[in-house]
């Protein structure tokens, strides 16, 4: 029935739908982000991980924080997960969060904002302090039309912050994305770049004309990555995370600019990040011995590539991949296949969340970006697909499962979810395996 409406309304009545309840939300809950200090983060990648260090820095600086991401709700120390297979909340549920967050006494509120949120206007009537671009990379192209329009809506949060009533609106921009000059054209009373390259970059009190123009700029330098972490250095303040990855490193950064945007020292940010053991899903490494075996929520192909390049080359890889139905993004499906190629020892295809397609063509469209078909398996039970690639990991192999990360469902045809965790399964099956 939601789909047939969708389908013959005409799509101004659509818009009004989703802005009155917006609207309705903000009334009855009686706009209590007025009162705190909300942070937007957005992108395409690395939204979740963003919002838990902002999250992390800020209690680490005595506030009293709540955060909303695709992986779980917070409330101070009170967490529960997000098990709505929708990252950012409808607009009732979103405005009730921010109330409950009020009555709790939380000066923060971290939240994760979707390009598909901004079209139905989840974002409208929350008075932000920060919004935060973290990179830019095609998704949601069906849905949006292009990616150009995909770019507007997420410029749509850094628009918000004209209409916003905070004395001071900041916006945190990642210099080295290439859309970067895009989201730096928005206004903002103080404007954050960060970068792990070296720029030219002007103070918008020079009134340059040069495209990165900022307020501040934040750099990392002394790069080092490696199977066990990352580090890097701010001025002459060193950094030693648990996190795998360089696009660790610009997380880190971004929710560090939040930090410094607000009198936050990096000596706080420093002790803050460095006591992170992980992000639930992301890069989250489930066995370490005799292989190592991680779960990621992986799922464009910006962000495949980044998580197998976390490991050196010459680590045997195991992949298990697949890629999300429901007539979302195919054009990624042969990409997705020939990333993993080129990363890849052994390629374990299988299902992910095919909605209503059919699983073994969601499969084979991400084969076809496969050359070498030798490295293929095809397996359409998830469960036989995590257990297959634990039975052929020897010492020294590490086993790479992307594309659901933590979600706790798995959405199948007939509008279905099925209970699911990427994480439990790898934990039952080693242990059949150790038990063998």
């Amino acid at each position: 029935m939601k789909n047939l409406i969708k389908k013959i309304a005409p799509s101004f009545l659509i818009k009004w739908y989703h802005f009155g309840l917006s609207l309705t939300g903000a009334i009855v809950y009686r706009f209590p982000s007025g009162k705190m200090k909300i942070i937007g983060v957005t992108g395409t990648n690395g939204k979740t991980t963003v919002v838990n260090l902002a999250a992390k820095i800020l209690e680490e600086a005595g506030f009293k924080v709540a955060a909303i991401s695709s992986i779980k709700f917070k409330i101070k120390d009170k967490e529960r997960p997000n098990a709505l297979k929708m990252t950012m909340p409808g607009r009732l549920k979103l405005q009730r969060f921010l109330r409950r967050a009020l009555s709790q006494g939380c000066q923060y509120v971290v939240i994760e904002v979707t390009s598909e949120g901004i079209l139905q206007y989840r974002h409208k009537f929350i008075d932000f302090d920060v919004v935060i671009f973290t990179n830019l990379t095609p998704e949601h192209i069906e849905s949006h039309g292009s990616f150009e329009k995909y770019r507007e809506a997420k410029g749509k949060l850094f628009q918000s912050l004209k209409e916003s009533k905070k004395t001071k609106k900041i916006s945190v921009i990642n210099l080295d994305d290439e859309n970067a000059e895009y989201f730096l054209k928005f206004w903002a009373d103080q404007k954050i770049g960060y970068t792990l390259r070296e720029h030219e970059i002007h103070n918008t009190k020079q009134n340059s004309s040069f495209k990165f123009q900022v307020s501040i700029s934040i750099k990392a330098t002394d790069i080092e990555t490696s199977a066990e972490g990352i580090s890097f250095v701010i001025d002459d303040t060193p950094f030693s995370l648990k996190l795998l990855g360089r696009f660790n490193i610009y997380n880190s950064l971004a929710a560090i600019s939040v930090a410094l945007s607000q009198g936050i020292n990096l000596e706080v940010c420093r002790k803050a990040l460095e006591k992170v053991e992980i992000v639930s899903g992301r890069m989250e490494e489930i066995i370490k011995e005799p292989f190592r075996v991680f779960v990621d929520y992986a799922h464009t192909p910006d962000a495949l590539e980044k998580a197998y390049s976390a490991f050196l080359k010459d680590s045997p890889k195991i992949c298990v991949l697949g890629s999300c139905g429901g007539g979302r993004d195919k054009w990624k499906r042969p990409k997705l296949g020939e990333i993993a190629e080129n990363f890849c020892n052994q390629i374990i295809l299988t299902n992910e969340d095919p909605y209503e397609e059919n699983p073994e063509q969601i499969i084979s469209q991400i084969e076809s970006g496969i050359k070498n078909k030798t490295k293929v398996l095809k397996i359409l039970d998830r469960r036989e697909a995590i257990k297959k690639s634990l039975s052929l990991a020897k010492p020294g192999n590490v086993v790479i499962i992307t594309g659901k990360g933590s979600e706790p469902w798995m959405c199948v045809a007939g509008g279905r979810k099925v209970p699911w965790d990427d994480r439990k399964i790898v934990k039952e099956e080693f242990e059949r395996l150790t038990l063998q």
